[in-house]
């Protein structure tokens, strides 16, 4: 047995500010994906998540109970799959903000969801909204709380605009050019960083008032213009943007660096070569770069390995 392949995803703009209704932009990264699966002789790693399964399945039956308007499951099925041995196998590196649970939250919904909204029929605003509430409820196994787009963006595999909370939509993102010098890119923390954590961060510097005033006035307005000027093509601005956020974030959100990376964060700032910004909820895993050259940033950066995520 083996299932589809779900995609991770990255999280372009929007990473804390979404929370506080900032536009966001997330693209499908189809370098990691997991599928379900069964095998003779499970490894030890199959093993292992099968284990997570039984767990997570208990849950769904709660959450089934407990909102049977929400989403219903052939547990029956399920269940029987997973005694029976089903694995999630996934190359999606976990704590890295790439969206290892979301490709497995999507794997389940597609496989054993009565009822299910397909990729293939009109997604409205109104059944986007839905899955993604589902979704978030799917997820929130995992993470305590989630806003279910990690698992909309793989189980579609295509572009989200997150205009706010409750407006999301597909979009369209300009095409690639393989050619081009500007690039957006990963940097491996070689750190595994924990969502929870970094998100009670968060909520504890909301209650100051100047911190919320910063996210409004500097961090969101930085925010949805990066997704503007990057949807509409406007490469000049969107990095005069990502410069200003990437400054907002070593001033405000320090706690979420790698405190290895403070150092190469303000370099980029100060020599223009690129701009580094968080990945997920930060605290380890990737971090994102943007450069309008590629070389320079390589250079700059030759200690690290640069994944290119997208080339314009």
């Amino acid at each position: 047995m083996k299932g589809p392949l779900f995609y991770s995803k990255i999280l372009l703009f929007g990473e804390y500010g979404i929370i506080r209704d900032s536009k966001g932009l997330s693209i499908p990264y189809n370098f990691y994906n997991g599928a379900l699966k069964k095998d003779e002789n499970p490894s030890e790693a199959a093993i292992k998540s099968n284990g997570h399964l039984r767990r997570y399945v208990s849950y769904l039956e709660n959450l089934q109970s407990e909102q049977p308007e929400l989403v219903s499951f052939d547990l029956t099925t399920l269940k029987n799959d997973v005694e029976t041995g089903m694995y999630f196998d996934s190359s999606i590196p976990q704590g890295y903000g790439v969206g290892s649970s979301g490709a497995l939250v999507a794997a389940i919904y597609d496989k054993y969801a009565q009822n299910k909204i397909t990729v293939l029929e009109n997604l409205t605003r109104e059944k986007l909204l839905q899955l993604k509430t589902i979704f978030g409820q799917m997820e929130s196994f995992f993470h305590g709380k989630s806003s279910g787009l990690d698992p909309l963006n793989s189980y579609l595999s295509i572009p989200i605009l997150i205009n706010s909370k409750d407006h999301i939509e597909a979009t369209g993102i300009p095409t690639q050019s393989l050619q081009g010098n500007g690039a957006v890119f990963l940097i491996d923390s070689g750190i595994v960083g924990e969502t929870a954590p970094m998100v009670n961060i968060f909520m504890e510097k909301l209650k100051d008032q100047g911190f919320r005033t910063m996210l409004k006035l500097q961090f969101i307005k930085h925010t949805d213009a990066c997704v503007e000027n990057f949807l509409g093509g406007d490469m000049k601005s969107l990095f005069a943007n990502t410069k200003k956020l990437s400054k907002v974030v070593l001033n405000h959100f320090k706690p979420m660096i790698p405190e290895q990376f403070h150092g190469i964060w303000q370099e980029g700032i100060d020599s223009n070569d690129y701009y580094l910004k968080l990945c997920g909820s930060g605290g380890g895993g990737y971090i994102l770069g943007f450069t309008q050259d590629l070389e320079k940033a390589k250079r700059a950066l030759k200690e690290y390995k640069l994944e290119v995520v997208y080339q314009f």
